[in-house]
């Protein structure tokens, strides 16, 4: 089966051909013009989409060696993310499939962070426990098979990506924030300053990465950061930050490690190509844990993880007619679904 892929939730246009599992070209567009504006404005970015996605879509049939003839299965993004990024892809895509006489497959954006993992050389056994860290969402995941999942945590308010990008800014250092947080912390103290790790009561899965960025905020006025601001400076307080942002990620998944006795966890998303976090969680394997974080070129968004989140759909459903036709009326929807996740 050739999958034909498309991800457009936001600032990244990204077409990918897939023969079943196995990734034939991933091609990746990342809009600049966001980095002016310290964000992704949403307009921007929906213009850059219809601009770019036949440019992209023939580069990734070029460099697949698959013609569009040839193409049996279409997929694309269908939640969650900026609504007007998401329909450019959602449309294009369901056209083609209109005109192909395929099926489509709609696909969760954070589902197919999640199977990123399967793109790996060495593939993830159920039941496993998936970290999912990105700039818009932080979820901690119990997975025990295919589309059976049941979300132990998420964040209350900014996810772990985000407080990279708020970090960043206040620190005066641009957007995207978590690359050059990372960059400055490799020559950094983690232990310069300690910043607080939120505890919450109502769920000991759940995130909160609000307080830390505030905390960073009057660390920052407290030592008057704009005066004495220098590069030893800026890479000791990313190290600390770092620091603390990654330890909250790690003690949840050590706690769920335990009580759900599984010896298998997945981090995936943005946050995951950080280079600190990687090193933090490959410890695990010291305690016969196995960590699967996918390249980086998969953990960041893509069309190859969307490819193979609908391969799996697809072939794990009992419902292939669905895909024949209902799916075509399946419409964009900005925020993540946590009850049918």
């Amino acid at each position: 089966m050739n999958i034909l892929a498309f991800e457009s939730s936001c600032d990244e246009t990204s077409v990918a051909v897939l023969h079943n599992n196995k990734v034939l070209s991933n091609v990746i567009l990342s809009q600049e013009y966001h980095k002016a504006f310290g964000g992704v404005i949403p307009e921007i970015a929906s213009r850059e989409h219809l601009r770019k996605i036949p440019e992209m879509t023939e580069k990734a049939l070029e460099k697949s060696g698959i013609e569009l003839n040839n193409i049996n299965l279409i997929a694309s993004t269908s939640e969650p993310g900026l609504i007007g990024a998401i329909l450019i892809g959602l449309n294009y895509a369901k056209s083609l499939a209109a005109s192909l006489n395929v099926p489509f497959v709609p696909v969760n954006h954070i589902h197919a962070h999640l199977y990123s993992a399967f793109l790996s050389n060495e593939k993830p056994r159920f039941p496993f426990l998936a970290l999912i860290v990105s700039g818009g969402h932080t979820l901690l995941v119990l997975v025990e098979d295919f589309f059976k999942h049941k979300i132990l945590g998420t964040t209350i308010d900014d996810a772990v990506g985000e407080a990279f990008d708020k970090a960043a800014k206040m620190m005066g250092l641009g957007y995207p924030g978590g690359p050059l947080i990372d960059k400055y912390a490799k020559n950094g103290d983690i232990y310069f300053h300690k910043f607080p790790i939120a505890q919450l009561k109502n769920n000991k899965y759940n995130f909160s990465f609000s307080g830390l960025k505030t905390s960073v905020l009057y660390y920052l006025k407290e030592i008057e950061y704009e005066k004495n601001r220098s590069d030893k400076l800026i890479s000791n307080i990313a190290a600390s930050f770092q620091h603390t942002a990654v330890e909250t990620l790690f003690l949840k998944v050590k706690k769920a490690i335990k009580e759900y006795k599984v010896n298998y966890v997945t981090v995936s998303g943005g946050v995951s190509a950080n280079s600190y976090l990687k090193k933090m969680f490959r410890e695990l394997q010291i305690e016969n844990i196995k960590i699967n974080v996918p390249e980086v070129i998969y953990s960041t968004d893509n069309a190859a993880m969307i490819g193979i989140t609908a391969y799996f759909k697809y072939i794990k459903s009992k419902n292939k007619e669905f895909f024949k036709k209902e799916s075509l009326s399946v419409k964009a929807r900005p925020r993540l679904d946590f009850e049918n996740f």
